[in-house]
């Protein structure tokens, strides 16, 4: 993976000690002051050509498609392992930054009435029942609290360790939806969908990336509804677990730049972002991945639209592949004749959108068609945060498809927010990834990252100010190199948690 040199006016000392913690972590200094050099240098904007849309990077498919590739699933992943990977490691604190914010004692009218609101209608929460059991252990009746107003103490017991400590609790472990004979938490809701599109015969590969602190209450978790769903659904669960490695952390910097070390003088790691979980992505040993949050779950009386589109895009990944493999080998044997080529790249443009500006080689397109591939599901824009779809143009002026966070457009060039207010869809992160070559081989993800995508945020650290570095995002930077296939699916499809009240929509 290639990376710029640090510049000689930056050049880093490092201590013995601090080399020794390195180690102990897993961190290569190398590689610490390459990825430090962005602290001075900066990341470059995504230089956006034009908006992904439909018929111009986006594929929609009608009815008959869409029914004649869900017929086909079942044939498509025939003798493929399947599995569904689910990046889990986010706490749910930030569910709940309007609730933690209503424990203050100065409140504005509006903080006032959201108040008022949480306490009429707590009792349509799927937490609902456990809060009160909690409560009640205390000897306090939630009924009577919530008819007294008293909605510090009953958001105390909602988010802190006397009650259900859901503020300290990752999303999945959090009650999600209620049914009528069961409450069902988001990693349940993923146990399912893995029985209704993502099997292998009739076993069921699921893996979660959690932090390391949650770990044991995953598998508690597992070990306590994994019999429950696989008499329900006749399958047999295979769950693992991964966390993002210590040495994909990134070393912080203070204001001016420099190594931010703590108050015992050692240096200080942070989190490098999802973008590090393309480590974990590269661990697994699968022919078809189904990429989803955690938090993107939905009842069982709204399912079908998801369950349907997770075959649909399986089903035309395996398409695809199947066509590009098979040139693959032509391209490898070497001795194209043109019309054969013309007819490769014409499947390589139509079909891979692969964008080819001048006539590539045999051996460059072997190279542009050899590479991991992905088909992500795009929704239509409704004012959803989130990033985009884009064509966006490389250093050297190659045009391809990208998913782009807003972060990543300079907002200051009135050309690129003229580009960014056209855009059609968002990204839900919904992909079905394909990770090993024509040979069966895996690919090694980590040569088709693009370094310079990465993103600096400020911090602070015990009230000192710091600047902090995430590494490409997951699906941004972290897959830039891949071959990227966009298809429209339902909003339908896509189903967050973003803030505690999304709770309330669908209970």
């Amino acid at each position: 993976m290639p990376h710029q040199k640090i510049p000689n006016d930056m050049q880093l000392e490092f201590t013995f000690e601090d080399k020794e913690f390195m180690a102990q972590r897993g961190s290569e200094p190398a590689q610490v002051e390459q990825q430090f050099a962005n602290f001075e240098k900066g990341f470059p904007f995504a230089d956006i050509d034009r908006p992904a849309t439909v018929d111009d990077g986006i594929l929609r498919l009608d009815e008959d498609q869409v029914a004649e590739l869900e017929a086909e699933y079942p044939y498509a992943i025939e003798g493929k392992k399947i599995e569904k990977f689910v990046p889990a490691s986010g706490a749910a604190s930030r569910m709940f930054k309007d609730l933690y914010a209503l424990l203050n004692e100065n409140l504005d009218d509006k903080q006032q009435e959201l108040a008022k609101t949480f306490l009429a209608t707590l009792p349509r929460y799927p937490f609902y029942k456990a809060l009160k059991q909690a409560m009640a252990g205390k000897q306090l009746d939630l009924d009577a609290e919530i008819q007294k107003g008293n909605f510090r103490l009953i958001i105390q017991y909602l988010l802190e360790k006397e009650g259900l400590n859901y503020g300290n609790l990752p999303k999945g472990l959090l009650l999600f939806h209620r049914y009528e004979n069961e409450i069902r938490t988001a990693i349940e809701e993923h146990f399912v969908e893995a029985a209704l599109y993502a099997t292998s015969g009739t076993d069921a590969y699921l893996h979660f990336t959690v932090s390391e602190h949650h770990l044991e209450l995953f598998k508690a978790k597992v070990a306590e509804i994994q019999p429950v769903y696989e008499e329900r659904f006749g399958v047999k669960y295979h769950v693992t677990f991964s966390m993002q490695a210590a040495s994909t952390d990134t070393l912080a910097a203070t204001e001016d730049n420099q190594p931010f070390r703590d108050e015992n003088g050692k240096l200080l790691f942070r989190p490098g972002g999802h973008g590090a979980l393309i480590y974990n992505v590269n661990n697994r040993d699968a022919d078809i991945l189904f990429v989803k949050n955690i938090d993107n779950v939905t009842k069982d009386q709204n399912i079908a639209p998801t369950v349907i589109y997770k075959k649909v895009l399986a089903a035309y990944l395996s398409q695809l592949q199947s066509i590009q493999f098979q040139y693959l080998k032509i391209l490898e044997a070497g001795e194209v004749d043109p019309m054969t080529l013309c007819e490769i790249m014409d499947f390589a443009e139509s079909k891979l959108m692969i964008s080819l500006d001048e006539q590539p080689t045999a051996e460059e397109l072997y190279e542009l068609m050899n590479r991991p591939l992905r088909l992500c599901g795009m929704v239509k824009n409704e004012g959803e945060p989130g990033g985009g779809p884009f064509w966006v143009r490389d250093a050297e002026g190659n045009c391809s498809l990208q998913i782009v966070e807003s972060s990543q457009i300079d907002k200051n060039n009135p050309e690129k927010l003229a580009i960014m207010a056209k855009a059609t869809h968002f990204n839900p992160v919904d992909m079905v990834c394909a990770i090993k070559n024509y040979k069966g081989e895996k690919f090694d993800l980590l040569q088709y990252v693009d370094p310079n995508t990465g993103f600096i945020s400020s911090k602070s650290y015990n009230g000192k100010t710091l600047k902090a570095m995430e590494l490409p995002g997951l699906w941004n930077g972290a897959m830039a190199n891949w071959i990227t296939v966009f298809v429209e699916v339902p909003l339908a499809t896509f189903n967050p948690v973003k803030t505690v009240f999304d709770l309330l929509k669908r209970n």
